[in-house]
């Protein structure tokens, strides 16, 4: 289970004390969970599961929207910055459960309330929002999608190779063509993956305990004080975000910019900036990846870059600008390029390999499955099991038994893919006249093997592999196109349509996953993820446009939005398509050795006992800061070693109130971002600018100062 959940077998003593446990106990405690784990949907045995149609209330539609629009601010400010973007379930099933809950209650004091607020429905707002704000995330709008635009081309050296800059017209229909293929490729095998594989989806299961536990007495009470320290920090760091807006008039100024450990190090990027953002992302990430970033950034800007540097002249132009591709900036960009591909591809090979000989365990045992899969009659007719059926708990019968009552026919799952996939087929060569026909036509024909096999490996592992499809995408269809028929912009389109499928794929099944837990119809299911992708089609590209109008520095390094992976993306099209020849002196060198260490220290990994394997940092974590700077992984440790301190001081409540109070810091500083957009536009400009000097600059400053004062 992902650092950031909340395990609601222990929801109540979280409330009480802090949660001991003692070898001597060990085997009391695990008899105690089994009775609990079977008692689960005992609790809800007297309330009426209400059926799908009821399950999707406009109510919860109303506040998926307002949910969405909140998320897809924070994931787009992600996006653009770093690129690294938390699991936000946690915070999505909470805030909708507020509202809904704070809403049906002031209803039932008025009378008017019709409908009690349901486990179900909760469930629909959850998925609906982060089906929409997922969108911010697939659809490229700090990878593929800005990698088009003349902006990063610029920065890349190849407007002549090709440029889509962005419009808000293309860009929803873009969406809206793409988004749904990866629904319908999965529908037929939900049954498959969730009762006859049982996988576990460690999200989805996450996420449906902790949907249960919010309609219990005790989760509900606990699931308000949550809120409440929520709220409180939501508000400090908006606040805060507020109050450094005053000091930001001017270019690098403000506490953004605090020269924390020195103005030397300040030059490498080796600073505090103050960000609440990624304070309370590094209290939901796991310690590992915050020491992994910091690491990479310690490596790479502390190391290799100073040493790089003193080949000015000898292995690059002494001349060129600190932007282009000809000098530092590419060894930043390729060898990050090159971790990323290697850490990749073995996370590929290895989760392929598992979904493979998975599969293969599971067809062996076929047999099994059709004493195992009842079907709902024979549920009914022997509710407790025979000596000829494997006995299943009272659970899992009636969740089987739920799950399997709403069908959607298979005919509409592969006529609506078949019917969707020709439409793509015949707009997008007019969106993108360099993707021609027959390459879409390759990909709808190869996505719902990819899209099973990442739906199947995320049950597995809980990892989405699809950033490293869509980047065989790039590579395969870029050198297909080749770079005089428009390769790149042909590559990141692919990408783009790889992406969509696959991630909506894994996300839908982790979504049944969820949804059979907590007798959610797969219908419902299926229909708010519908929605909430249509949501996100229209809300996320919105967001976008406000910050690209907002910013006109959007995509520049050492901007406060400078989308780093952007220019990664556009990068590996350009590498795809031309090849390694316009590469710096040893910088190819370099790429090859970094490649080669990435799948190396992710077999030292996998290979030690997970006691020592734990403590190897994680090649895609290191990265990042690689072309980006360290500055981001100081504010995440520094999240990381709040919650260590808190979890020593008072473990119970660390559990219990980390993630609302690191979703505070999260959604307070990112709705700051629509305030903060809309002052751009309108002209309004912050009246201070806090700069930091060398004295020996601050001198010279003044001196200049009084003389043109005189």
């Amino acid at each position: 289970m992902r650092k950031g959940y909340l395990n609601p077998d222990r929801v109540v003593e979280h409330e009480l004390q802090e949660v001991g446990f003692s070898p001597e106990s060990e085997k009391h405690v695990e008899d105690e969970d089994e009775e609990e784990e079977e008692s689960v949907e005992k609790i809800f045995e007297s309330r009426e599961v209400p059926s799908w149609t009821k399950q999707l209330t406009l109510r919860a539609f109303v506040v998926s929207f307002v949910l969405s629009i909140l998320f897809s601010f924070i994931v787009m400010k992600l996006n653009l910055t770093t690129g690294i973007i938390p699991s936000l379930n946690v915070s999505a099933g909470l805030l909708g459960f507020f509202f809904v809950k704070t809403w049906t209650k002031m209803l039932h004091r008025s009378g008017y309330l019709k409908q009690p607020f349901t486990r179900q429905e909760n469930t629909v707002i959850q998925t609906c929002v982060v089906a929409s704000s997922g969108i911010a995330f697939s659809g490229g709008f700090g990878t593929y999608l800005f990698g088009m635009s003349e902006r990063i081309a610029k920065q890349s050296g190849d407007v002549a190779r090709g440029v889509k800059n962005p419009s808000l017209g293309w860009i929803i229909g873009f969406l809206f063509v793409v988004s749904f293929l990866g629904l319908f490729s999965v529908v037929p095998l939900r049954k498959i993956m969730v009762i006859d594989f049982k996988l576990t989806y460690p999200s989805g299961t996450a996420t449906a305990h902790l949907i249960n536990s919010f309609h219990t007495p005790q989760g509900a009470k606990l699931a308000k004080k949550q809120v409440r320290v929520l709220g409180k920090f939501f508000s400090f760091s908006f606040l805060w975000s507020f109050f450094q807006w005053f000091f930001t008039g001017g270019e690098n100024c403000g506490f953004s910019n605090f020269p924390t450990f020195g103005l030397k190090a300040y030059q490498y990027k080796f600073y505090f900036d103050f960000s609440a953002t990624y304070v309370g992302v590094g209290m939901i990430c796991p310690y590992i990846i915050n020491i992994s970033v910091l690491l990479g950034g310690i490596l790479s800007w502390g190391i290799m870059w100073p040493l790089i540097e003193t080949k000015k002249g000898d292995w690059f132009p002494a001349d060129v600008e600190p932007s282009s591709m000809h000098g530092l900036q590419a060894y930043k960009v390729f060898i990050a390029v090159a971790i990323i591909l290697g850490d990749g591809l073995y996370n590929f090979c290895k989760v392929l390999s598992r979904t493979l000989s998975g599969l293969f365990v599971q067809l062996r045992s076929t047999p099994s499955f059709s004493r195992r899969s009842l079907t709902v009659q024979e549920i009914e007719e022997d509710p407790h099991g025979s000596p000829q059926t494997p006995k299943e708990s009272y659970d899992d019968q009636r969740r089987t038994r739920f799950f399997l009552k709403d069908q959607i026919p298979t005919w509409f799952a592969v006529g609506g893919y078949i019917t969707i996939s020709a439409a793509s087929t015949a707009i997008l060569p007019h969106m993108f006249h360099q993707l021609r026909w027959y390459y879409i036509l390759v990909i709808y024909i190869c996505a719902p093997v990819l899209a099973f096999c990442n739906a199947y490996g995320a049950g597995l592992t809980d990892w989405s592999l699809a950033s490293t499809y869509g980047k065989l995408a790039i590579f395969t269809i870029g050198a297909w196109a080749g770079s005089e028929h428009g390769g790149m912009l042909a590559g990141l389109a692919a990408c783009g349509v790889m992406m969509n499928i696959v991630s909506t794929a894994s996300d839908l099944t982790q979504d049944f996953k969820t949804g059979y837990l907590t007798l959610s119809s797969p219908k419902s299911m299926f229909v708010s993820q519908v929605i909430g992708t249509a949501m996100g089609c229209v809300v996320s590209p919105c967001v976008f446009w406000l910050f690209y109008k907002a910013f006109d520095d959007l995509g520049i390094p050492n901007s406060e939005y400078p989308a780093p992976f952007a220019t990664v993306y556009r990068s590996m099209a350009k590498l795809g398509v031309e090849g390694v020849a316009s590469l710096p002196r040893e910088c190819l060198v370099l790429c090859y050795g970094f490649f080669s260490v990435a799948i190396l220290v992710n077999i030292v990994k996998d290979s030690l006992p997970s006691r020592f394997g734990r403590f190897v940092p994680l090649p895609m974590a290191m990265a990042i800061p690689f072309f980006l700077g360290p500055y981001f992984a100081i504010d995440m440790c520094v999240g990381s070693l709040i919650l260590f301190v808190w979890e020593r001081v008072d473990a119970g409540k660390a559990e219990a109130f980390g993630t609302a109070v690191a979703s505070g810091l999260i959604c307070g500083d990112g709705i700051w971002s629509f305030p903060s957009s809309v002052l751009a536009i309108a002209g309004v400009n912050p009246p201070v600018c806090m700069k930091f000097l060398s004295a020996a600059t601050n001198s010279r400053v003044d001196s200049f100062l009084q003389r043109a004062g005189s």
